[in-house]
């Protein structure tokens, strides 16, 4: 009941960024000028929201835009239900609804919906991850050297040692593929699909990694902040890898 609901939830969510994508809708600023929310993400949230209330009324969420509606609840719904808002409203096709669940602490299944290229990623914590119903595996690239890599970069930074920008262009002069395609949980997707063969990103939420990590992993890929540890969505960096590349990723955003 709870992977139906999931998929449900994650559907309603895509149908409503279908409705408005290209169309007309209100966008506003949350902390900066481009960090943006559009009526999109709002309608798309009460929909996933109606979804899982619909089986699940006292479960714990925790959403973008609706924010934190704590329960007793063991099973917490981590919800971004639109990620890559500013690709949204420039009418670029790389955006998702991504909806983790997390029982006991620990993050047990995940899915992350591209409507626009019609891509359904799905895992289970112990069953494999999945692209639109089929098993995806993470890249045997060997070596960072030849790796294609994916990041993202924070609304709002201050300047300091070993910052994106400091680790952006550490790996620009060494002349490595790297891509920033402007949503998280689509780079941790593609990861686990084996299309990138890691990502780093020094700043984000919850709900922009908690499906996508649980992907990456199930797809034989291995994820932990910038410690080594292993990564929970709760803090804010993370590095996700085929597993192979890891320690010299790590190494390298680390400045080592």
């Amino acid at each position: 009941m709870l992977k139906a609901t999931l998929l449900k939830a994650t559907e309603a969510g895509g149908k409503i960024l279908q409705q408005y994508f290209n169309g007309s809708f209100q966008i506003d600023s949350k902390s900066t000028v481009n960090d943006l929310v559009t009526e999109a993400d709002k309608q798309a949230e009460t929909a996933i929201l109606s979804a899982i209330r619909e089986t699940y009324p006292d479960h714990y969420i925790l959403s973008e835009e609706a924010g934190e509606i704590s329960t007793p609840s063991n099973t917490k719904w981590i919800i971004d239900p639109l990620d890559g808002t500013v690709n949204f409203a420039h009418g670029i096709p790389l955006c998702c609804v991504s909806i983790g669940v997390e029982v006991d602490g620990e993050v047990i299944m995940g899915a992350v919906y591209n409507p626009f290229m019609n891509e359904f990623f799905f895992a289970e914590k112990g069953q494999g991850a999945t692209l639109n119903g089929q098993p995806i595996r993470v890249s045997a690239k060997p070596e960072l050297a030849k790796a294609c890599l994916v990041t993202g970069f924070p609304y709002t930074w201050e300047d300091e040692p070993n910052d994106p920008v400091v680790v952006f262009g550490r790996f620009i002069r060494q002349g490595l593929p790297l891509r920033r395609l402007g949503s998280a949980a689509i780079d941790l997707c593609w990861v686990a699909a084996g299309r990138f063969d890691g990502f780093y990103e020094h700043k984000l939420n919850a709900w922009d990694s908690a499906a996508g990590f649980i992907i990456v992993e199930e797809a034989g890929g291995k994820v932990t902040d910038f410690k080594g540890n292993r990564f929970s969505p709760h803090q804010k960096k993370i590095i996700a890898t085929n597993g192979i590349i890891h320690d010299e990723l790590l190494a390298a955003v680390n400045g080592k």
